[in-house]
């Protein structure tokens, strides 16, 4: 919802802040989004309420000819976040884990970035930050190009890796809040993933492993989804 309050903001200026019926109509379309919900007016007024509660929304009152309430956000003024920041973590939060390519060629009507280097420049920044707010992901098998998810929240946002546990590359940014999937939030210890053999005809070992990491993958994405509601409805 906060990340759809950035994304207007940054698109339609001359639209934000956003009534209520158009911060649903945000977070319910479905372009540009990963995945696609479907939220009633009462469960995104009551998201957004709880939200101004911690300091993260602004409600804006009638004024100047208008007649309904405005909802605002206040991430940048909370993570001292400029466009091109708030810009990155607004796409990763509504359209998951995406390489600097991708990032770059949809904040174009969010930021200016002349080159996937200064997209990844900018997630070096943001991955520096105390706590950080964005990871580099550890690439799974058969991608060519290493791919960011953001630390916002308290959910997983990596998909797991080959091995089936949800890892961050060894040389990337320290991840912020729980642990993910497949490790314990305690230790910190990846639990190990028993992978059993192939009955014959079946794929290979390399091939259960990336069909067991894309099910777990589905799953995470799946267990999100559910706690977000979950959350929004106060259960």
């Amino acid at each position: 919802m906060l990340a759809c309050l950035a994304e207007k903001e940054l698109t339609t200026p001359a639209q934000y802040p956003l009534t209520l019926n158009a911060l649903t109509l945000a977070c319910n379309q479905t372009s540009s989004r990963e995945p696609v919900v479907h939220y009633d007016e009462r469960t995104v007024e009551a998201a957004v309420t709880r939200a101004k509660t911690k300091g993260l929304a602004r409600f804006h009152h009638p004024s100047h000819g208008r007649s309904a309430l405005r909802f605002g956000h206040t991430l940048d003024e909370v993570l001292g976040l400029d466009a091109r920041g708030l810009a990155i973590l607004a796409v990763l939060v509504l359209r998951g884990p995406q390489t600097a390519g991708e990032l770059r060629s949809r904040t174009q009507r969010m930021a200016e970035f002349a080159t996937p280097r200064e997209v990844e420049d900018e997630l070096d920044e943001l991955g520096r930050r105390e706590p950080p707010l964005v990871a580099r992901l550890a690439r799974r098998p058969g991608q060519k190009e290493e791919r960011y998810g953001h630390r916002l929240g308290t959910g997983p946002v990596s998909p797991p890796a080959a091995d089936g546990a949800a890892t961050v590359d060894p040389t990337a940014m320290a991840e912020r809040g729980r642990a993910p999937t497949g490790t314990s939030a305690a230790t910190g210890e990846v639990s190990p993933v028993a992978v059993p053999p192939p009955p014959p005809g079946a794929p290979g070992p390399e091939g259960l492993v990336a069909q067991v990491a894309d099910l777990r993958a589905e799953l995470a994405a799946l267990r999100r989804d559910v706690d977000d509601v979950r959350t929004q409805l106060g259960l």
